[in-house]
């Protein structure tokens, strides 16, 4: 695929289905998402690739979560964080793993990690695969990194449903970049 289409079709679909990538294909894609800017060569990002019966450990650690930490909740939504992880048959939890530095504040090292997400939504993609990336009270949640079984220097920045797009695809809507853009002439 054309790179530059590949960044402009991109698309979140709403359903993902088998096939996955293969572990040969998931190596592509991980040595993408490691091309990411990285001040100082830190190597901050770190994935937890979940599938098959890890599907199954993630949805009673979601479950778990929610049913203990989150207020007020109701069963039907407990209900709701045990489904999430069947979305697809793969989930990429990203993580960044934080290093004291003096020139790389934690913030850059998460952007870091969001920059390598992005090269591996856009890797999925130029293999006809998909992702779509979720956050909410599953992300940024220091008490959800003890759950994974991470050390505290780790924050978990997002999850990204993985698989091969089904149902219908959303449109892409035709946006003016004239729209975003300031220029300073």
């Amino acid at each position: 695929m054309d790179a530059i289409e590949n960044l402009i079709s991109r698309n979140s679909p709403r359903e993902l289905t088998a096939p996955m990538p293969s572990n040969q294909e998931m190596d592509e894609v991980y040595k993408a998402a490691l091309r990411a800017p990285d001040h100082a060569w830190l190597r901050p990002s770190r994935f937890i690739q979940v599938s098959g019966k890890g599907i199954d450990r993630l949805s009673t650690l979601f479950a778990d979560f929610a049913s203990k930490h989150i207020e007020n909740i109701e069963l039907s939504h407990i209900e709701k964080y045990k489904s999430a992880p069947y979305r697809a048959p793969m989930i990429i939890i990203l993580v960044t793993k934080i290093t004291e530095h003096p020139k790389v504040p934690e913030i850059e090292q998460m952007l870091s990690t969001a920059a390598a997400a992005q090269n591996i939504l856009l890797a999925l993609h130029a293999k006809n695969y998909a992702g779509i990336w979720r956050t909410g009270k599953l992300a940024f949640n220091q008490t959800l990194v003890e759950y994974l079984g991470l050390t505290p220097e780790h924050r978990v920045i997002g999850y990204l449903y993985v698989g091969t797009p089904s149902g219908t695809i959303k449109t892409i809507p035709d946006l003016d970049p004239e729209k975003f853009i300031t220029h300073w002439d």
